[in-house]
């Protein structure tokens, strides 16, 4: 995974077609964002693996 961080194969890491670029789609709180924005989170707590591959193994 060299090169690229958490959030890149996160589901909550959306790309926006209007301004061009990718955001977090997770609401934090102020205290949240503060430590997100600080690198104080090791792990961050609303990481959904971005499998788009998921419901064709159910089948």
């Amino acid at each position: 995974m060299a090169g690229q961080s958490q959030c890149d194969i996160c589901s909550n890491y959306v790309y926006d077609e209007l301004n061009d670029y990718y955001y977090c789609d997770v609401n934090l709180d102020e205290d949240e964002m503060y430590r997100f924005m600080k690198g104080s989170v090791n792990a961050c707590p609303y990481f959904n693996l971005d499998d788009e591959y998921k419901l064709a193994r159910k089948q």
